[in-house]
């Protein structure tokens, strides 16, 4: 389930006052997130894109046809997987759901995550008067 829009901003707030509170410690723990898996991905992708290029060369050496198709199907796989991994990582300092530094809000997000804010603050007038 989604997190509505005035959770998002809460969690928004709670990410920057964390920031604010402890650098140091904001910044680990945003490396343990998608970006590192993504990033780890993309270092296997390229480091079996080396072996798909030993496997052709060995197939070469060895006038062995298959293994040279095997090694190049291995570098054709491994360079998706790097690509796509790259393109699918977040900037530094942004993270998946939009974290703190994600400025760039398209208009009609603004409006629901307003919406949702609106929503919230009710939820909290209507708890504080009882």
């Amino acid at each position: 389930m989604p997190l509505s829009e005035h959770e998002q901003r809460m969690l928004e707030q709670m990410e920057r006052a964390l920031y604010a509170e402890d650098p140091k410690f904001a910044t680990a723990l945003e490396g343990s997130g998608l970006r590192t898996y993504t990033r780890r991905r993309v270092y296997q992708a390229v480091a079996g894109f080396l072996v798909g290029i030993a496997l052709l060369m060995a197939g070469m050496v060895a006038k062995q046809v298959w293994l040279s198709v095997v090694g190049f199907l291995v570098m054709l796989g491994c360079a998706v997987l790097a690509v796509t991994g790259w393109r699918k990582a977040p900037k530094p300092g942004e993270q998946a759901s939009g974290g703190p530094q994600a400025r760039h809000q398209p208009r009609q997000k603004r409006s629901f995550m307003d919406r949702i804010e609106q929503r919230w603050q009710r939820r909290r007038d209507e708890q504080g008067g009882h």
